[in-house]
């Protein structure tokens, strides 16, 4: 089996986008196959994700979504068994022959699906990941820790509770405190499995706005099972089917006119 492509359109976008120049290609993913033992996950995904755009994946549970999201830094090496074919390149880099897991996971950062801070203050959590990279300095760890956090769009609700526990926000606070830490390594790619899925509505918008913004710096690829939030963040989505991509283009394109008729059946509310 393959993956289905279809050209991206260029038609005008209803929501917030990019800028209109044409965006280089980030990541570029080919013939990827994803086993777990005997049983096949992914099955000839193809995709090229644009440099600076909000990518959303789609689909039923169970589909691949995640799976795939997980290819992008190597997560998946973390599972006994998972053998992977096909190629990520991701600036002209194939991700699967390159020995420096740790380099590739500071380029692509990860947010989850509810947040997981450590047990330590606001500060400390931020600080953790360039603490790690050998960052000592003082003035540069405030520095470091103030952008990130005004980058996740929180700095004015904790800049006077730093050294406190983390623990002790709310989720909505917890999960762009999570976005911050990822922003703290310097990341090129951020991806984000469901990161809104635990939230409550007032912080789901809060991070879906923050996600709007930060695609002036960043290329986000995101999991997501609410469609709606796909289509209200994203300038491109793809539809994942029982491992496969059944259909990727421009998220307008997607919701309104699909040419496949299986991605018009799921986001008409038809299965899934």
């Amino acid at each position: 089996m393959t993956a289905v492509m279809t050209k991206p359109m260029m038609t005008s976008m209803p929501f917030e986008t990019s800028a209109t120049a044409v965006q280089e290609t980030k990541i570029e993913v080919r013939d990827l196959n994803l086993f777990y033992g005997e049983k096949q996950a992914l099955f000839g995904v193809d995709l090229e994700i644009k440099e600076k755009e909000v990518t959303a994946l789609i689909g039923p549970s169970g589909c691949g979504k995640s799976t795939f999201l997980r290819t992008l830094n190597r997560m998946n090496d973390l599972i006994d068994g998972v053998k992977i074919t096909g190629d990520i390149v991701i600036d002209g880099e194939n991700i699967y022959n390159s020995q420096d897991v740790i380099k590739l996971r500071t380029k692509v950062g990860m947010v989850f699906q509810k947040p997981n801070l450590f047990p330590m203050s606001i500060y400390d959590n931020v600080a953790y990941g360039p603490r790690m990279q050998g960052i000592k300095n003082k003035k540069v760890l405030d520095q470091l820790v103030e952008e990130s956090l005004r980058g996740a769009a929180i700095w004015d609700e904790v800049k006077d509770r730093l050294k406190t526990s983390a623990l002790g926000l709310s989720g909505g606070q917890q999960q762009r405190v999570c976005i911050a830490r990822a922003i703290a390594m310097k990341p090129e790619v951020i991806l984000m499995d469901e990161p809104t899925s635990a939230l409550d509505p007032i912080s789901t918008l809060k991070v879906e706005e923050l996600i709007t913004q930060m695609k002036d710096e960043y290329t986000i690829v995101i999991v997501t099972h609410n469609m709606q939030q796909a289509a209200r963040i994203s300038d491109k989505t793809a539809f994942f089917l029982n491992g496969e991509v059944v259909e990727y283009d421009q998220t307008n394109v997607i919701f309104s006119t699909p040419s496949d008729s299986r991605t018009e059946d799921y986001v008409t509310g038809r299965f899934g």
